[in-house]
C-alpha cells in the first residue's frame, strides 16, 4: 500500500476526527459553490426520501434555493439513482459513472441474496428487454413493472443489471414519489470508466468527504468487501494515521484536519444523513446512546439538529404531502442554537418552497 511517508503516523482523537467530517461535510461553514462541486466534495448525498437532498444542501451551502437543486436535475449537471449499498443517492454527473462501475457487482450479489428476489439470469433477461423499450425514452414505473415483472422489487432488481436514473420531476421536493425512469446511458452519455479508475475514485471520493476512515468504513459506505478495495489502495497515495483505540485510518494527502477545539456551529441534518450513519460512528457526531432512537422501523422521516458537532435535539417531521414541518417535541435549547447558528429558527428551515432559508 503506497503511503505518503513525508507525514508521519499519528494518533487522532475522536474530536479530532468529528472535527474533520464536519469540515469536509461543510457543517462547520457553509460553502458557496455549484451544486455538482459541492456534491463531489461531500461523496453525494443519499436521497431516498426526496426532502432529504434540498434539506442537507441548505445546511451546507450559502444561499442555497429549492430551485436551483430543480434546475440541476433538469440540466442533468446533477442526477439520483440507485447506487452504494442499493440505496439512492444524488450525485453529480461526474460522479455517477464512477460510483455505478464500482459497485455494479455488490449490488448484483446483494440483490441475489434475498430469497424472495428473482434469480440473477432472470433479472438480467428482464434488464435486456427493458433497455430496448426504454431507449424510446423516460418510462413509468407502472409501464416498467407491467412490461417486465421479475416479482417483488422489479424496478430494483432490474437497475442492478440496467443503470438508471430518476428523471425530475419524479424525485424532487413537488413530487417525492420516484415514478419515472430513465437508462442511464441515455440520461447522461455511456459509461466510460474502466473499472480500475471507478474503484480509485470512489474511494477517493469517499475519503474526500468523510477522512479519515478505517478500510472497513469505506467499505461499509460503499457496500463492497473490505478486500475489494485492496487494488485501489495499492495504488492510491494515501497517508495514515490511527484512532484512540489503535486501529489504522487512512486519508488523502493534503486533506483538512481541524484543530479539536475548533467551534462546531448547530447544524439542521436530514434524514438519512451519512454523518449519522454506521460508517461514520468514529466520529461521534452520533452517540450510540441515542442511535436506537433515531434509526429504527417506527420512527417517521424526522431532519434533526447537531449542536456542536453531536447530535442531541430531533424535533421536526418534514411530513409526505406537506412543504412545512411538524414540531415532534419543543425545540428548546437546540432549537435556539439553530435559530442562532442556522439561518432561522428550526420551524422555519423546510420552508423550502420559498428559499430554503
Amino acid at each position: 500500500m503506497r503511503y505518503n511517508a513525508a507525514v508521519a503516523e499519528r494518533v487522532l482523537t475522536q474530536r479530532e476526527l468529528n472535527r474533520a467530517l464536519l469540515a469536509r461535510q461543510f457543517l462547520l461553514d457553509r460553502k458557496r459553490l455549484s451544486l455538482p462541486k459541492a456534491l463531489e466534495r461531500i461523496g453525494g448525498i443519499q436521497a431516498q426520501y426526496a426532502p432529504s437532498m434540498y434539506i442537507g444542501l441548505w445546511s451546507r451551502l450559502e444561499g442555497f434555493e429549492r430551485e436551483s437543486l430543480d434546475r440541476a436535475l433538469e440540466r442533468r449537471t446533477v442526477v439520483q439513482g440507485t447506487l452504494m449499498r442499493l440505496t439512492i443517492h444524488l450525485v453529480s454527473a461526474r460522479d455517477w459513472w464512477p460510483f455505478a462501475a464500482a459497485t455494479r457487482e455488490a449490488r448484483r450479489r446483494s440483490w441475489e441474496r434475498h430469497p424472495a428476489h428473482a434469480n440473477a439470469r432472470s433479472a438480467a433477461a428482464a434488464a435486456r428487454k427493458l433497455r430496448r423499450l426504454i431507449a424510446e425514452g423516460p418510462m413509468q414505473r407502472k409501464e416498467i413493472e407491467v412490461a417486465v415483472d421479475i416479482g417483488q422489487g422489479t424496478i430494483y432488481g432490474i437497475g442492478c443489471w440496467l443503470d438508471m436514473v430518476r428523471v425530475p420531476p419524479s424525485g424532487t421536493w413537488a413530487r417525492r414519489r420516484a415514478d419515472l425512469f430513465a437508462a442511464a446511458e441515455d440520461w447522461l452519455g455511456p459509461d466510460g470508466i474502466a473499472p480500475d479508475d471507478a474503484l480509485d475514485h470512489s474511494v477517493k471520493s469517499y475519503l474526500r468527504g468523510f477522512g479519515p476512515a478505517s478500510k472497513g468504513d469505506i467499505a461499509d459506505y460503499l457496500g463492497l468487501a473490505k478486500s475489494a478495495l485492496d487494488p485501489a489502495l495499492a495504488r492510491l497515495e494515501l497517508r495514515r494515521f490511527r484512532d484512540e483505540g489503535g486501529a489504522e485510518l487512512l486519508d488523502l494527502p493534503r486533506a483538512p484536519l481541524p484543530d479539536a477545539d475548533t467551534p462546531a456551529p448547530a447544524r439542521f441534518l436530514p434524514v438519512w444523513d451519512a454523518t449519522l450513519l454506521v460508517h461514520a460512528r468514529r466520529t461521534g457526531i452520533l452517540p450510540e446512546k441515542y442511535r436506537p432512537r433515531v434509526f429504527n422501523v417506527k420512527t417517521p422521516p424526522v431532519h434533526r439538529d447537531v449542536p456542536g458537532g453531536r447530535r442531541g435535539g430531533r424535533h421536526l417531521a418534514s411530513r409526505e404531502g406537506s412543504d412545512q414541518a411538524q414540531p415532534v417535541r419543543p425545540p428548546g435549547p437546540v432549537g435556539e442554537a439553530c435559530a442562532r447558528e442556522g439561518g432561522g429558527a428550526p420551524p422555519r428551515v423546510p420552508s423550502v418552497r420559498d428559499s430554503c432559508s
